[in-house]
């Protein structure tokens, strides 16, 4: 009696055994996704955004984000699997955008990331997303309307940064050019009178815009200077990842959710937003 009652612990440890083995193996697959890994859920998911950006990518005060990428980034993610409270916003300036896809630091990014030739030689686009275009921001009562009015004018975009060159070159070569180390300094001194207007993509001039203590103070003068299609970058070859974000942002713009996160971001600078690209549509 006591060989069969070992013998029948032992079977009964071994079928333990078996069932904590298989079902390490689908916490393995999960916990692969843990840090961004896995697109079918998982503990946490880390997506790239900036930082700086209102109506864009912004980190508030009390920790919390706020933006159309990152609204656009929340959809998505939910789509992979991953509620709120798994998303984990990481910084991701421009010059590291490749470089932290590469490594795995993050899933995916939404960070105002232009589609173009050299980039898509090193990561994958979903999208577009967003169809922006280089703008102007002038006063409200500015008497700028074209970009030769900028003639005689001072011009303001940030350091290091080809917009405000490309409109003295091209359009305005009277112009005065301003540089400031960001675009909050830029904005600061358009509303104190220290520049005219301020140059870079309009999605992001609206965004500053649209901040509670600019409300009213600004327009977009409407040029469409460029065309700038915000993708959504995934690492080179990570196919699967790149046809679900597809997926997922053709649902958004479907369920109108798309346009919500567009008045709701760009809304109070009356941003006049182009239609949501289609997925592949890339328009030079």
């Amino acid at each position: 009696m006591k060989l069969r009652k070992v013998s029948a612990a032992a079977a009964t440890a071994l079928v333990l055994a078996l069932t904590a083995t298989a079902c390490g193996g689908d916490n393995g697959d999960g916990d692969s996704g843990s840090d961004g890994g896995s697109t079918s859920g998982g503990d946490k998911i880390k997506v790239g955004i900036k930082y700086d950006q209102p109506g864009l990518g912004l980190k508030e005060p009390d920790g919390t984000f706020s933006g159309f990428d990152v609204d656009v980034a929340t959809y998505v993610a939910k789509e992979l699997g991953y509620e709120a409270d798994q998303i984990e916003f990481v910084e991701t300036k421009s010059a590291d955008r490749e470089n932290a896809l590469e490594r795995e630091d993050v899933k995916f990014i939404a960070a105002t990331y232009s589609i173009n030739d050299e980039r898509a030689k090193l990561v994958d686009f979903a999208g577009p997303y967003l169809l922006a275009h280089q703008d102007l921001l002038v006063k409200a009562d500015s008497d700028i309307t074209k970009g030769t009015d900028l003639n005689g004018k001072t011009l303001c975009s940030v350091t290091g940064s080809t917009s405000a060159e490309n409109v003295k070159k091209e359009i305005a070569p009277d112009a005065q050019l301003k540089e400031y180390g960001g675009y909050s300094e830029c904005i600061a001194g358009l509303q104190s009178g220290a520049v005219d207007a301020v140059t870079t993509d309009d999605s992001i001039l609206a965004g500053f815009a649209s901040q509670e203590n600019y409300k009213g103070q600004f327009k977009l003068a409407g040029l469409k200077l460029s065309n700038e299609n915000y993708g959504i970058g995934v690492k080179k070859g990570d196919t699967a990842t790149l046809d679900k974000i597809n997926a997922a942002l053709e649902k958004m713009v479907s369920e109108k959710a798309w346009e919500t996160a567009v008045k709701d971001n760009f809304g109070p600078a009356n941003y006049k937003n182009e239609p949501a690209p289609k997925i592949g549509d890339i328009v030079k």
